[in-house]
């Protein structure tokens, strides 16, 4: 079974702290701007408190993704490098009548 991405888990921690007081603000009958603004600030403060393990685990996951010893490639990458090779190709005898400053070497 796979394993949940650390960053999938802190932002539906994130938004569920944020929901549930929302939630509850609006069901107490507070005007919804100031539910909004009070839901934010206790949503700030929770996940301040109990969401530092999986902060960790997704700050801990991006140092990781930038700092690789070798960059990530995938099949695509490879196509578009060897059809970059490919037209970069030296012609096999395509530009043997030209001279040094690119022009033919007929006679007029």
């Amino acid at each position: 079974m796979k394993r949940i991405p650390s960053w999938l888990t802190y932002t539906v921690l994130r938004l569920l702290v944020f929901a549930v007081p929302l939630a509850v603000l609006l069901l107490l009958g507070v005007v919804w701007w100031a539910s909004v603004i009070a839901a934010a600030l206790i949503g700030l403060c929770l996940s301040y408190i109990f969401l530092s393990r999986p902060r960790n685990a997704v700050s801990t996951d991006l140092y990781a993704a930038r700092h690789r010893d070798k960059p990530a490639t995938s099949a695509d990458d490879d196509d578009e490098d060897a059809a970059i090779d490919a037209s970069n190709a030296p012609a096999s005898d395509a530009g043997a009548d030209t001279d040094a400053d690119g022009r033919g070497s007929r006679s007029a």
